[in-house]
């Protein structure tokens, strides 16, 4: 959840696919024609530093600019785009992190620029959105090679750019279990889920999206190498949804490779 201090670059492929879009109980909504193709490469710099000795707390700060392409196709025209361009800007400003010998504890606070590249416009918008998160790792033995860990992040969203609308508070999951073999090969199961808390309000909001609330939940893989000889990691994952409701029923792929960049000795 938080690198070891130094500096570290990252960069994160991502693919998202979907052929059915749900309604708000579950069931898939007719629509002929549906493919959902989205790929986002995330490009990202992030400073570590020890605050105290011995358990911490470490800090750590980040900045990551993505640049994405949407591509929706149906029977229906008025719902079908293809746009590139730049998504959101993602700033930490703050994680705060302790290591004790078989837990690791973290929390920190994110905010999302919106640059309004790869959205139509109205409601569509993308729009400020202030994260807290918090979570940990709980290690199953004294040399961390098997853990299970979890961090819940809390989204706030701000009213959308030139249209009266604001996105209910979501609240979001993500974790797993899994254990290092070979000495170099973590392999374990990834999970998510997502509720959304608070309504959607706002004149502009359309009728038919009046009381409806996200939910989503995913399953799967996650494969991690360490690679040393170049001071890096390279991570594998892929997860299917199992449950959703109001939104895109798919699968994501999630491509990372983290390299450090420089470490202080000792």
């Amino acid at each position: 959840m938080q690198g070891p201090p130094g500096l570290h670059l990252g960069e994160r492929f991502l693919l998202f696919e979907a052929d059915r879009l749900l309604d708000r109980k579950g069931d898939p909504l007719p629509v002929r024609g549906l493919d959902v193709r989205s790929w986002a490469n995330v490009v990202g710099i992030g400073a570590t530093f020890r605050l105290a000795d011995g358990a911490g707390p470490f800090w750590t700060l980040a900045f990551a600019v993505p640049v994405a392409r949407i591509d929706v196709r149906a029977g229906l025209p008025a719902i079908s785009f293809d746009r590139e361009g730049l998504g959101d800007i993602a700033i930490e400003p703050v994680r705060l992190g302790w290591r004790l010998p078989r837990v690791d504890v973290v929390g920190g606070y994110d905010v999302y620029a919106p640059t309004q590249q790869l959205n139509r416009g109205g409601i569509a918008r993308s729009q400020w959105t202030h994260q807290l998160s918090a979570g940990g790792t709980l290690w199953l033995d004294d040399q961390r090679g098997f853990r299970i860990s979890a961090l819940a992040s809390w989204n706030i969203y701000e009213r959308k750019p030139d249209v009266d609308v604001t996105r209910g508070q979501t609240v979001q999951v993500q974790g797993g279990i899994g254990g290092r073999f070979l000495r170099i090969v973590d392999l374990g199961v990834a999970s998510y889920a997502l509720w959304q808390t608070g309504r959607d309000r706002g004149a502009d909001l359309p009728p038919a999206l009046t009381g409806q609330r996200e939910r989503a939940v995913g399953l799967g893989p996650e494969i991690d190498v360490l690679l040393p000889w170049i001071r890096s990691r390279l991570t594998v994952r892929y997860e299917w949804e199992v449950s959703g409701r109001a939104r895109l029923d798919g699968s994501i792929l999630v491509v990372g490779l983290g390299f450090a960049a420089w470490q202080p000795e000792g």
